[in-house]
C-alpha cells in the first residue's frame, strides 16, 4: 500500500458499485464501503479515512431516511472527513440539502472517473487547507491576545507590548479612541495584569448624566443629604478603594466636578455628598474617551491640570479600518463565540463574505463587526456563512445566488487550472489591497520577489483602480511600486 494514496470511504452503496469504482479509481487511491448506519458503528472507518463518498441516489429528503439522518449526524461533528455525495442527476434538491450540511461537492451517477479522482483530491486539499488554517489562526490567536483583547496587526502588537510594560507600574493611564475600539477591554487588561489585581475594578461612565447624579454616583451620600436619601451610600471612588477605577468617556465629566476628581487623583480623599468627613482612598485611575481633551482644554471645557493627572500614560486603539490584518482574525473569534452560544453549525465563511468584510470600512469598529457576525450566525443555516446573511450596507451587490448546479468542466486539467488561477487572483489581489497597492510591500507580505509579483499581477489581469494609479508615490517607494 502506497502511503500517499487517498484513502476514500464509499457510505451507503452497494458492494458492487465499490469494487467498480475501486478499480477505477485505481493506483492513489484505497477504497472501502460501508453501509449506512450509527456513527458510533463506523467510527474506526471514520478515522481511517481522507474523503467521504456518500451514494444518496436512493434518498429523500424526509427526516426518516436514514442516509439523510447519516448527514445530519455527521454535521454535527465539528471535525470529520470531507464529504462529497454522489446524486442522481435530477435530485438538485437533495444536493442543496447535502452541501447545506457540510458535503464539499457533488457527482452526478455514473460518475466520470477522471472528474471524480480530481474531485476527490480536491476534497482533500480543501479540508488539509481549511485544517492548517484553523490550527493558524488557533496559534495566532494565542501570539495575538492580550486578556480579552485580539489583535495581530503590527499596531496591536505594539500596543500589547507597552501595556505589558505599564501595567504593574500602577500608574494613572488614560485611553483614547472612537467608540467600539474596545477601550473598557484594554482597562481590564491594565488591571488585571497589574500589582492591583486583587482589588476591585469598578466601571463608570460618565456620559449624558446630569451634574448631581454623576456626583452621587462617584462619591456617593451621607442619610439626609438630600430628600429622598434614607440611608448613606457608598460611591464608585470609595468601591475602588485598593483596586483600580476605570472612568469611560472622561470627557463629559462635568466641569464642575472636575476639581473633586482632581483631588481625589492629589490627596487621595474626598468626602460624600452632605459629609465634611474626607474619606481616604488608594486606587489606580484608568480613563477613557473619544474625543481631543487638548481640544477641550482649549475651549475651556476641560481641565489642563486634570488632563495631566490622568494622561501618565497614554494608550491609543486604532479604529479597525487602519488594522484590517485583524479583520479576519476576529471575525472567526466572534463566528466561534456565537456557533457555541446558539449551538448552530456555522464553522466557515464563503469567499465572498470574506471580501466584504475585508473591504466594509468599520465605522462601529470591533463592536459593530461582533454584532454583524453575530446576526450572521443566527440567520446561517449550514457550516458556511454567506453574504446574504449580512446586513445590506456590507452585501454592496454581492449577493450570492441561492445555489446553481455547476456544469462539469470538460477535463480534469482544465478545471484544475482553472481553480489554481482563481486561488492565486484571490490572494494577491487581497494583499494588494491590504498594502494600499505598494508593490513591495505587498511583495513582502506575500514572501515573495517583487519582480515576480509584477509578472502575477500582469498573468493574473489585475488592473489597479484609477483613484490609486492617479495618486503620486508614497515617499521612499520607487517607481516600480506605483506604476503596473
Amino acid at each position: 500500500m502506497n502511503p500517499s494514496s487517498l484513502r476514500v470511504l464509499l457510505v451507503g452503496s452497494e458492494d458492487g458499485l465499490g469494487v467498480a469504482l475501486g478499480r477505477a479509481l485505481g493506483e492513489g487511491f484505497i477504497l472501502r464501503t460501508h453501509r449506512v448506519e450509527s456513527l458510533e458503528a463506523m467510527t474506526e472507518n471514520l478515522s481511517w479515512s481522507d474523503v467521504l463518498l456518500v451514494d444518496l441516489r436512493e434518498s429523500k429528503l424526509e427526516p426518516e431516511d436514514e442516509r439523510f439522518q447519516f448527514l445530519n449526524a455527521l454535521n454535527r461533528i465539528h471535525l470529520h472527513p470531507p464529504l462529497v455525495v454522489l446524486c442522481d442527476e435530477d435530485q438538485h434538491e437533495l444536493t442543496l440539502a447535502a452541501i447545506e450540511r457540510g458535503a464539499i461537492d457533488s457527482i452526478t451517477h455514473p460518475p466520470n472517473v477522471p472528474e471524480l479522482r480530481l474531485l476527490l483530491r480536491r476534497a482533500h486539499s480543501f479540508y488539509l487547507a481549511e485544517r492548517e488554517l484553523r490550527e493558524l489562526r488557533a496559534e495566532q490567536s494565542r501570539r495575538g491576545k492580550l486578556h480579552e483583547l485580539i489583535g495581530t496587526s503590527l499596531a496591536m502588537q505594539e500596543l500589547f507590548a507597552l501595556v505589558k510594560k505599564i501595567a504593574p507600574a500602577d500608574v494613572n493611564v488614560l485611553i483614547t479612541g472612537e467608540t467600539g475600539t474596545g477601550k473598557e477591554l484594554m482597562a481590564r487588561a491594565i488591571h488585571h495584569m497589574g500589582s492591583r489585581s486583587g482589588g476591585p475594578l469598578v466601571a463608570f461612565s460618565c456620559a449624558n448624566l446630569p451634574d448631581t447624579l454623576v456626583e452621587d454616583e462617584l462619591f456617593g451620600h451621607e442619610k439626609g443629604a438630600f430628600t429622598g436619601a434614607f440611608l448613606g451610600r457608598q460611591g464608585r471612588v470609595e468601591a475602588a478603594n485598593h483596586g483600580s477605577l476605570f472612568l469611560d468617556e472622561i470627557g463629559d465629566l462635568p466641569l464642575g466636578l472636575q476639581p473633586k476628581l482632581l483631588r481625589v487623583l492629589q490627596e487621595r480623599k474626598f468626602e460624600r455628598l452632605g459629609s465634611n468627613k474626607s474619606i481616604e482612598v488608594d486606587l489606580r485611575m484608568i480613563s477613557a474617551t473619544n474625543q481631543s481633551l487638548p481640544e477641550m482644554i482649549k475651549q475651556g471645557k476641560f481641565r489642563e491640570d486634570l488632563y495631566y493627572r490622568l494622561n501618565v500614560v497614554e494608550l491609543h486603539l486604532p479604529p479597525l479600518r487602519e488594522r484590517r490584518d485583524d479583520i479576519s482574525l476576529l471575525a472567526y473569534h466572534f463566528l466561534q463565540k456565537y456557533s457555541q452560544l446558539f449551538k448552530k453549525q456555522a464553522r466557515c465563511f464563503s469567499q465572498a463574505t470574506q471580501t466584504a468584510l475585508e473591504q466594509y470600512n468599520w465605522p462601529g469598529n470591533v463592536r459593530e463587526l461582533e454584532n454583524v457576525i453575530q446576526r450572521a450566525v443566527v440567520l446561517s443555516d449550514g457550516r458556511t456563512v454567506e453574504i446574504c446573511n449580512l446586513p445590506a450596507a456590507l452585501r454592496g451587490g454581492m449577493d450570492e445566488p441561492a445555489f446553481t448546479p455547476v456544469a462539469p468542466l470538460p477535463t480534469a486539467e482544465l478545471s484544475y487550472e482553472h481553480e489554481l488561477k482563481r486561488f492565486k487572483r484571490s490572494l494577491v489581489l487581497r494583499t494588494l489591497r491590504q498594502c494600499g497597492w505598494r508593490k513591495a510591500e505587498s511583495a513582502r507580505a506575500l514572501g515573495v520577489a517583487r519582480g515576480y509579483l509584477h509578472r502575477l499581477i500582469n498573468q493574473l489581469d489585475i488592473r489597479e483602480p484609477d483613484e490609486v494609479r492617479s495618486d503620486p508615490p508614497a515617499p521612499g517607494n520607487s517607481a516600480l511600486d506605483t506604476v503596473m
